[in-house]
């Protein structure tokens, strides 16, 4: 067994959902989201292209159900004993006679909750529990915002993956120049991100890097190609360094030669932006709040933002480091807690360019909101 945390932490967690399932009127829950089930048991494995999941009752240890060849890994990696892992045959594996499904109706009974809106658990699987006389109901998010408080280990987890992601993005802004091929920088950032630091290695993130440059930045979720860099754009940087599955997001916008006035004043108005967003970041304040201290900023120099600019971070997998439950917008009236994570981003995404200057942060006890990486606030010019 090589879990990440101690058996006592992953039982206060089996409690924390139990109490949700109870409000919930539930019998038993299907997790099949990777991140929860990591959370919930420790699994740590690549095999979320097959159905898996984990089922909870509310009278014995949570049980691991899964391809049979992946039992093993539930063995080395969660708290449970060995008989809470079973796999489902390989004639189930990819094929329209059977669904795996099939094999984990055996295992529910009584009113179920299952989370229908995540990338793992798809209309087919549902389909076939339905069939299987499963008596479903939908339970996204449930474990999610069991999360959303992070305890002690967690947060010094994030605070070393916050290390790793200083050090990509130190590395990346450094190697950006005139005629490097883009791949050449993306590169090295992903030695630099598993190689980690110091004694703390790097897990895979679930998001690979983002670099968008001048144009192609008014987009923000483009990854890289093999052009060089250019003078007179600026390349938006977006990576986080993961520890233990763990996240710590950070975008900053590096510029080669002068940027234009027009960047410069948006520069300014999201520095001060944040800086107010991270005052409104306070315990018993909502996350609207911290929305509409960034558009105070941004709008007083008439830019106008309508996305969400933050969202929880914590642990998670591909293709998705964010936890899907509350964010930072206008109609968000969730009340910020002690150790609730998020990714403070107010990118802005412009008619033919872009500006990314993020910080991932922590709500505090008494105060404004944490940074977990230590940066300067700014672009970065490169003449």
């Amino acid at each position: 067994m090589q879990t990440a945390f101690g058996k006592s932490e992953y039982v206060d967690r089996l409690a924390r959902v139990r109490a949700a399932m109870g409000a919930a009127d539930l019998d038993c829950l299907l997790i099949t989201d990777p991140s929860n089930m990591c959370w919930l048991t420790g699994y740590d494995g690549w095999s979320f292209y097959v159905h898996q999941g984990v089922i909870v009752t509310h009278d014995a240890d949570p049980l691991w159900w899964g391809r049979m060849q992946d039992v093993a890994g539930a063995h080395r990696t969660m708290w449970m004993a060995q008989d809470r892992a079973v796999g489902y045959a390989e004639h189930y594996i990819q094929t329209p006679l059977r669904h795996p499904m099939e094999d984990c109706a055996r295992y529910l009974s009584g009113r179920c909750g299952v989370e229908m809106d995540n990338y793992y658990f798809s209309a087919k699987a549902h389909a076939v529990l339905v069939q299987g006389g499963v008596d479903s109901v939908d339970a996204t998010g449930l474990v999610n915002w069991c999360r959303a408080v992070k305890s002690e280990t967690e947060i010094a987890y994030m605070r070393k993956a916050a290390r790793i992601s200083e050090k990509v993005v130190d590395g990346m802004a450094e190697r950006i120049a005139p005629d490097v091929p883009k791949n050449t920088v993306v590169a090295e950032a992903f030695r630099e991100a598993i190689a980690g630091v110091g004694d703390d290695w790097g897990d895979y993130p679930a998001i690979v890097p983002l670099v968008p440059s001048g144009a192609d930045a008014a987009a923000p979720h483009l990854t890289w190609d093999g052009r060089p860099f250019q003078r007179g754009e600026a390349t938006t940087i977006e990576i986080a360094g993961c520890y233990r599955r763990y996240h710590a997001p950070l975008c900053r916008s590096v510029f080669l030669g002068t940027p234009p006035d027009e960047m410069k004043r948006a520069e300014d108005a999201i520095i001060a932006g944040l800086e107010a967003g991270l005052n409104a970041a306070r315990a018993g304040n909502q996350a609207r709040d911290v929305a509409a201290a960034l558009n105070g900023a941004l709008n007083r120099i008439g830019i106008t933002r309508e996305a969400r600019c933050g969202y929880p971070i914590g642990l998670s997998y591909p293709p998705d480091w964010g936890e899907r439950t509350m964010s930072f917008r206008a109609e968000d009236e969730t009340v910020l807690e002690p150790n609730m994570t998020f990714h403070f981003m107010p990118g802005l995404w412009m008619d033919g360019w872009g500006l990314a200057i993020t910080e991932s942060i922590r709500i505090t006890e008494t105060g404004a909101a944490e940074c977990l990486c230590d940066r300067p606030r700014g672009m970065i010019v490169k003449g």
